[in-house]
């Protein structure tokens, strides 16, 4: 078998090459960026292709994200689209976001930049809030990171609730799903997290029109993807007291640009894209366990639906 690696990076697929090459020593590895005989590739790695890269493979069988997500992928517009799709998931990734949006979620309950301000100030100004089954936190998106992410918040004592495309059962967690019920979702919702994928219907979810329909003094947690927000609405509604706090860690353009208004805004908390970091001997390992599982069965647990977008 063969399998084609490409990250944007040259070094990185290179570095990518040796790991794959280690962990499938009787599979060929070889990188895009390189010259190679596009009809006998079996599988293709990859990290925001380029476009037609992978529709160049005539004989390929699988194609597999390095990440959980697979926006990157479909985003090619020559994708061959009877290509199975393999997202790359696993308790690593899973723990990591339940960690991330635990912490994010409490920063925002106890009100922690706002004591950060006080004592830069070297001011003693004590924040009261109500114990967590008080606090609203609404999970957007309840797949595998999303599920998990709500019944954390749920174990931490948070009056929890979610929302998915379809409908889902999770216990301790109050689930809401469709469009008919993404008001009552919304409604006296908190602290609203949001681990949807990114899909046609998702580009722009967080707008003017969802920061109002929050609590006011709400707080945005964003660890999805960047063209999720509308950020001259985040930034309207930080302005006008409807949002309090945001803390993000996806971009419409990453690296976030250093002359970017998020970097400095007093009341918005950036983090470069690690919520739910894949580290590369992790993410190699999952990879090499189902592209081996591929060729033996022909599919794999996480195949995901290109032309539904996850």
């Amino acid at each position: 078998m063969i399998v084609a690696i490409y990250l944007p990076s040259t070094e990185k697929t290179q570095d990518w090459c040796a790991m794959m090459g280690d962990l499938l020593p009787d599979w060929q590895v070889v990188s895009m960026h390189d010259d190679i005989a596009v009809e006998t590739v079996d599988f293709a790695l990859v990290w925001r292709p380029r476009t037609g890269d992978l529709a160049r493979f005539t004989n390929l069988k699988a194609i597999v994200s390095i990440g959980a997500g697979i926006d990157h992928v479909v985003a090619d517009a020559e994708l061959p689209r009877h290509v199975p799709i393999i997202r790359t998931v696993g308790t690593d990734l899973t723990q990591r976001m339940r960690e991330y949006v635990a912490l994010h979620v409490l920063r925002h309950h106890r009100n922690t930049p706002a004591l950060a301000v006080s004592q830069a100030a070297s001011k003693w100004a004590p924040i009261v809030v109500p114990p967590a089954p008080k606090r609203r936190v609404g999970v957007m998106g309840l797949g595998n990171l999303g599920a998990q992410a709500a019944k954390t918040l749920s174990m931490l004592g948070f009056d929890t609730v979610g929302w998915a495309r379809s409908g889902r059962e999770i216990e301790g967690v109050t689930c809401y799903s469709g469009p008919e019920q993404f008001d009552e979702f919304l409604t006296g919702t908190e602290i609203l997290v949001n681990l949807l994928p990114l899909t046609d219907p998702t580009r722009g979810i967080l707008n003017a029109g969802l920061f109002n329909r929050l609590a006011r003094g709400a707080c945005v947690i964003n660890a999805a993807r960047g063209p999720h927000m509308v950020d001259q609405d985040l930034l309207a509604a930080l302005a006008s007291g409807q949002v309090a706090q945001a803390t993000l860690d996806v971009f419409h353009i990453e690296p976030l640009p250093e002359d970017h208004p998020f970097w400095s805004h007093p009341q918005i908390t950036v983090t470069p894209h690690v919520a739910s970091l894949i580290d590369a001997p992790t993410g190699s390992r999952i990879i090499a366990k189902n592209l081996r599982d591929f060729a033996a069965n022909g599919t794999v647990d996480d195949i995901a639906d290109a032309n539904r977008g996850y």
